[in-house]
């Protein structure tokens, strides 16, 4: 039921239906919602609304005052003086309105929206890894290619992030049983496309930069890199041979005729804006914008990406890590791409309050503090977790992300069992179920 009350009777808990007056007089953007933050609810009492209706079906309702005794009749006054009485003691104000318990908005599985946007993003990634590989294969054979071949990958990835801009992202990063080369190829392009509809790029523009991202290492199959099985590890090689691929990369792009700006960010994907990256030290406003924008989204994949026996940065860390290297990127470009990804990206490890380990599986576009995570181990007692996922946007508080960890963190003899509940996870969200880990088994006699 709908119920208009004055700004200062509004409480914790209770559902925003509509704020009065005109727009610019609140200090929200959104109109209808939960009110469970207290800094929202002092904005909104300090703000110049002048009336709030609110839904009583799905928050509290306005507390209703106790009615007052009614007054006793009214006594003469006794003839005689007689001992004045003490006024009696005034009854206690009714009890607070209660808030209701914090029950954390607990599922059995992900929520239908997350599996089908990751359906998308891995059909759209099983397509465009045969894509990459086989352009990868014409370029080691010295053929050019035609950017009609390539156009499908880009506009499946676009759909991909049309419908959920996190999880094409999220999938390459959960995805860890494509070749490196492939896989980095894919998961670029996903964040050039990702960050230039943050920058609004137009259309054009946006199918560029997916393609460019697509092709920006594509002058590692002309390394001499050997054709045994070992690896790709750029540190094994001389430096000015890895350079090498950079100018290799950009003479690909222009002899298959594709645009002078996906050459100019294959060029210029290793370059720093204080002018000391490479191959031509160029630096400022000399860089393109899709060289620029190349330099981020390439430096991120790389740094959480497993490779050569190293494991992947947590996301989050890697954007601190992009961050603390002072004159690497564009400030303001780096801004918009940590606001893309989110605060918590998906494939971050967090502890929770509750002491829990969770991983981040999708984000909610209006709260990007409060993703949608899965607890996955419980270090107190060692035990992994199945199916809690929690929805951190409507939990009421009664759990919350504490910080970023690694499994490094927990003592060594946990690092198995926690390692085996995090891989049930992201196979359960990436839509290739696996086994789910064993629970550890107090040992019994047998019988004789």
């Amino acid at each position: 039921m709908l119920k208009r009350i004055d700004p200062a009777d509004v409480t914790l808990g209770m559902f925003i239906h509509k704020l009065e007056g005109n727009w610019f007089s609140h200090p929200f953007w959104r109109a209808r919602f939960l009110l469970t933050d207290p800094r929202r609810l002092a904005r909104l009492h300090a703000s110049r609304v002048p009336g709030v209706i609110i839904d009583t079906d799905r928050g509290l309702d306005l507390a209703v005052p106790e009615a007052a005794p009614p007054p006793a009749p009214a006594q003469r006054a006794p003839a005689a003086p007689v001992r004045q009485r003490l006024p009696d003691p005034p009854a206690p104000p009714p009890p607070p309105l209660a808030m209701p318990s914090p029950v954390a908005r607990t599922l059995h599985a992900a929520s239908g929206d997350t599996v089908r946007a990751f359906g998308r993003a891995s059909a759209a990634a099983d397509r465009g890894l045969k894509v990459v590989a086989d352009v990868f294969l014409q370029l080691r054979l010295g053929k050019g290619i035609a950017a009609a071949s390539v156009t499908p990958v880009i506009d499946s990835i676009m759909a991909s992030m049309q419908s959920n801009p996190f999880a094409f992202n999220g999938l390459m990063r959960f995805r860890r049983d494509s070749e490196a080369v492939y896989r980095h190829a894919l998961a670029t392009s996903a964040l050039m496309i990702a960050l230039g509809r943050s920058l609004g790029l137009p259309p054009l523009d946006l199918h560029a930069a997916g393609l460019a991202g697509l092709l920006l290492d594509a002058g590692i199959s002309l390394l001499p890199v050997g054709d045994d099985d070992t690896p790709f590890d750029p540190a094994r090689l001389p430096t000015e041979v890895w350079h090498s691929h950079v100018g290799l990369g950009e003479d690909f792009i222009r002899r298959s005729r594709l645009s002078d700006a996906i050459a100019r960010a294959c060029l210029e994907h290793h370059e720093r804006i204080d002018g000391t990256g490479w191959p031509n030290r160029t630096g400022g406003t000399e860089l393109s914008r899709l060289g620029r924008m190349a330099a981020i989204c390439d430096a991120y994949d790389w740094l959480v990406s497993p490779a050569n026996g190293r494991d992947g940065l947590d996301p989050a860390a890697a954007l601190r890590a992009m961050r603390d290297d002072l004159g690497a990127f564009d400030p303001d470009m780096l801004d918009a791409f940590a606001a893309t990804l989110g605060i918590w990206p998906i494939g971050s490890l967090v502890s929770l309050r509750s002491g829990r380990l969770a991983v981040v599986i999708d984000q909610n576009r209006d709260a990007l503090d409060r993703p949608l995570i899965a607890v996955f181990y419980a270090p107190a007692s060692g035990q992994p977790i199945d199916d809690v996922w929690i929805d951190l946007n409507t939990c009421y508080g009664a759990d919350a992300i504490a910080g970023p960890v690694t499994i490094d963190t927990l003592p060594p003899s946990q690092h198995a069992a926690a390692t085996a509940a995090l891989e049930a996870v992201i196979a359960q969200v990436a839509g290739t179920p696996t086994k789910k880990p064993a629970r550890p088994r107090k040992s019994k006699a047998r019988a004789a």
